[in-house]
């Protein structure tokens, strides 16, 4: 198998491991909130809520712009690791593959249920509820600028 092949193929799995990994959880996690599991800590509690829009409630009841703008983002993610396959690094196509099973997650969400399911509430600090694919959203991006800020650097 050739390079970019294989670099393709740890994309999809990737890809589809972390999106499956993130439409079960998020299932799980809501079937025990609803049914009334609790937890809370200091640190962080388990709530859920219906979040019509984006991250920090932006666009809010703005469903189809965000459907769109997923659906525009995954695609050119997508296009970007196959044009650059030779030059990528595994470490880039692992990260861009969370980041697209983020996007893809909550895009399934705003498709089936017409809302995202947010779980995570930090206690020590006011900020948005949150959900798996923000988890994977937030970890990527984060990863993807500091491998970008030491690109430049060399």
């Amino acid at each position: 198998m050739n390079n970019k092949l294989s670099k393709l193929l740890y994309f999809i799995v990737c890809f589809v491991f972390f999106l499956i990994s993130d439409l079960y959880l998020s299932k799980i996690l809501y079937q025990n909130i609803t049914r009334g599991f609790a937890f809370s800590s200091k640190v962080v509690a388990l709530t859920f809520v219906k979040n019509t829009g984006a991250a920090f409630n932006i666009f809010p009841n703005a469903r189809e712009f965000l459907i769109i703008l997923s659906v525009v983002v995954l695609t050119l993610l997508f296009l970007y690791v196959i044009k650059n396959l030779k030059s990528i690094w595994m470490k880039e196509i692992f990260l861009i593959s969370l980041l697209c099973a983020g996007i893809a997650g909550n895009l399934h969400e705003r498709i089936v249920l017409g809302y995202v399911r947010d779980f995570f509430q930090l206690k020590f600090i006011n900020f948005p509820v949150f959900n798996i694919s923000d988890i994977f959203i937030n970890i990527s991006v984060i990863a993807l600028i500091i491998i970008i800020l030491l690109k430049k650097t060399k």
